[in-house]
């Protein structure tokens, strides 16, 4: 769980709104208070699962908006520093970390921060390509001991790799990374801002809607693989993965509301360059043979959603 807000941070009682700007990113917050008075349901008011954290979950996620941009690999780090190492490998490395998650039951909030992770590691350091998957599975036991109550055990990520690497040499390099993010692995991911984005999503349906969950979930799982997606903030990708579900689920509605803009702090139009992206991913567009996340979301487990799309193009939305 993150840190609470600083006292600079926290809303004035006395204000309906404030905008902030955070490296040079303008960020506007709404009182709680009014969102009645707007049509924005209260999703924290119901809560019964003391780990949502209700009472303290509005401060905790701004905080997260402001600390999101402190937590990210620079967009062009493989242009500037690797040489040896391209957008393709990396990708083809984290559909295998996907598989290697699959066959240990890791949970999601463990890859997403093994990725973020990667990204950190190789925009800091240059990796020659025949130690590219020595700091891939670094960086998942690293996240595993982070995230999981049962981490697999050193031996275990050695074996993944058919021995490749020793135990000696998984150690050092996971010295070497914890040192380089200075021990600072609470970091929000996709995965953090997902879960509450689509519990105000959720409000738009009588009951729950698996669906919209299963498929926002492929939908932002799908850009773990894609270098291009380093440019997003993540709050911005899990913001478009809810809309585009919800597009792909029903072409009658629009898929933003009041509700939405209020927890995400995007509006629908902020969102259009992330969601044409994300669906060019969702029908494949560049044929990406990478396909561990499409196989795990056509499973039957899952509703078998990475086999929906919308028959209309979601670029309608924008015009």
């Amino acid at each position: 769980m993150q840190k609470m807000l600083s006292s600079q941070h926290v809303l004035p009682p006395d204000l309906l709104s404030v905008k902030i700007k955070v490296k040079g990113v303008s960020m506007s917050f709404q009182k709680e208070d009014a969102c009645n008075s707007l049509g924005i349901a209260d999703i924290d008011s119901d809560s019964k699962d003391p780990q949502d954290c209700s009472q303290y979950a509005p401060e905790i996620y701004k905080h997260m908006l402001v600390t999101e941009l402190d937590h990210r690999a620079p967009a062009n780090y493989m242009e500037t520093l690797q040489s040896d190492v391209t957008a393709n490998m990396r990708g083809i490395l984290i559909d295998w970390l996907i598989e290697v998650a699959e066959e240990y039951k890791l949970v999601p909030d463990t890859l997403y921060l093994t990725v973020n992770l990667i990204d950190r590691s190789l925009s800091q350091i240059y990796i020659e390509k025949q130690r590219l998957q020595l700091l891939g599975v670094t960086c998942m036991l690293i996240a595993s001991k982070y995230e999981e109550i049962l981490a697999p055990q050193v031996e275990e990520f050695c074996f993944i790799t058919d021995n490749t690497y020793k135990r000696e040499e998984v150690l050092k390099m996971e010295r070497q990374v914890v040192d380089m993010m200075h021990f600072n692995l609470s970091v929000p991911t996709t995965k953090t801002f997902l879960r509450r984005f689509i519990q105000a999503a959720q409000t738009s349906y009588k009951d729950p809607c698996l669906e919209l969950e299963y498929l926002a979930n492929y939908l932002a799982e799908l850009t773990l693989v894609e270098y291009d997606f380093i440019k997003f903030l993540p709050s911005l990708i899990a913001a478009s993965a809810v809309f585009l579900a919800r597009w792909t689920l029903n072409q009658s509605v629009h898929p933003w509301n009041p509700t939405l803009e209020h927890y995400t702090n995007y509006r629908a139009p902020e969102l259009r360059s992330t969601v044409l992206a994300l669906e060019d991913l969702q029908l494949n567009i560049s044929r990406c043979p990478l396909n561990a996340i499409r196989e795990k979301y056509r499973l039957q487990k899952f509703k078998s959603v990475a086999d929906l799309s919308s028959p209309e193009r979601v670029q309608s939305l924008f015009e």
